[in-house]
């Protein structure tokens, strides 16, 4: 059997080309995401940056035995649990509804884009203004003879933060939502609604299997996010807010302060590892739930 030289050059040239395409993005990727993360994985391990002792999993074990941690990790567990299925349910619903012929379609789909452009610190500002003691809101709920909530110090502190991110966030997973919707083939819905088939069978067992790749990252992008609120709930209340408030980011955040190196890294690690296996999940689910639309 004669070998193809010619074939083999051309061959290693296109794998040399695409190596070398690929190398600025790993490079980048490794600088700046890897490296740094292994450094992270290197303190948790150790005594402290001075005193480079290996501890093995003490570290962590002293996170997990912390209260202000598991403090921290139930309210970001418990606001992402609620904020996240909302931010998707609510935006597959927006972009059924801007699917129909209504009125004014496109200015809809302005009004809920144009969160993405407003600075966090107005978004801050006009939180206050609403939910402060003396704001909006409790003016209008004492019309109806209800008592003032102090929401930032009290338990319902965090219905005002799910409302900010679901303001923040629906606009833009809805548009992703609205792409998929109009990818879908047509010629299959006809021939449902031809069959008999009603608009609530159309939508859970053709739309929503069509859908799921784009349910599946829409979910992962917004429970990243979910993980992000940190910014808004620090402008609005500060380092050491109500305990409803006290998110994950809040203690990562004072025990860099205090450099407490070794606290802050285990802690990182383990938020790490709880957003693998929760997007890991995420990718099973998705994989069992449309594989019939891949096939």
């Amino acid at each position: 059997m004669k070998i193809n030289h010619a074939k083999l050059r051309r061959k290693m040239r296109g794998r040399l080309s695409g190596a070398a395409f690929l190398a600025p993005s790993f490079l980048g990727a490794a600088i700046f995401y890897i490296l740094p993360f292994g450094v992270v994985v290197y303190y948790s391990l150790i005594k402290s940056p001075l005193v480079r002792e290996f501890v093995g999993f003490e570290n962590f074990v002293n996170v997990l035995n912390n209260s202000s941690f598991r403090m921290a990790a139930a309210n970001t567990l418990k606001f992402s649990a609620v904020a996240v299925p909302l931010a998707v349910i609510l935006a597959i619903l927006l972009a059924l509804m801007l699917e129909c012929k209504i009125p004014a379609k496109s200015q809809l789909r302005t009004f809920f884009l144009s969160p993405m452009m407003v600075p966090v610190a107005s978004i801050v500002l006009i939180w206050q203004v609403i939910f402060h003691y003396n704001g909006v809101l409790n003016n209008f709920l004492s019309i109806f003879g209800y008592d003032k909530i102090d929401w930032f110090k009290s338990d319902y502190g965090q219905i005002p933060i799910i409302v900010l991110f679901l303001w923040k966030n629906l606009g833009y997973n809805m548009i992703l939502f609205m792409a998929a919707l109009n990818n879908m083939p047509k010629g299959l819905l006809e021939v449902a609604r031809v069959e008999g088939a009603g608009p609530v069978y159309c939508f859970f067992n053709i739309k929503l299997r069509y859908l799921s790749p784009t349910v599946l990252f829409v979910t992962i992008l917004s429970l990243i996010n979910s993980f992000k609120v940190f910014r808004e709930v620090y402008l609005l209340t500060g380092a050491y807010p109500y305990e409803s408030l006290y998110m994950l980011q809040h203690f990562m955040n004072n025990a860099f302060v205090n450099i407490d190196y070794q606290k802050l890294s285990a802690a990182a690690v383990l938020m790490a590892a709880v957003m693998v296996v929760l997007i890991a999940i995420l990718f099973v689910a998705e994989n069992f739930f449309g594989k019939d639309v891949e096939g």
